[in-house]
């Protein structure tokens, strides 16, 4: 995941848009991403939308982990450490 992580922040920070990038609008665009994602399912059933739409599919999933990995950074949140953490909260449930 570091490489991921250190790959990311370096892609940002070469094209000095850190500073554009404020935990509100982080979250927009995740959302926005995921609405983008959705509409690859919307009136397909899950086959025919994956048939259909894997490559599209596959860069929206990237790019909802690039806004998840910049929120954060910029949160200072380890987000690996929280991903054990969610995992093993709902073990125990």
């Amino acid at each position: 995941m570091e490489k991921i992580y250190q790959k990311i922040l370096e892609f940002r920070d070469e094209r000095d848009w850190k500073k554009y990038h404020d935990p509100k609008d982080l979250a927009i665009s995740i959302s926005l991403e995921a609405n983008e994602l959705l509409e690859n399912f919307q009136w397909k059933n899950s086959e025919e939308a994956i048939a259909g739409s894997t490559q599209n599919i596959k860069e929206e999933m990237a790019d909802i982990l690039i806004y998840l990995i910049q929120m954060a950074d910029k949160l200072e949140i380890d987000l690996e450490e929280e991903v054990y953490i969610g995992c093993k909260i709902h073990q125990m449930a």
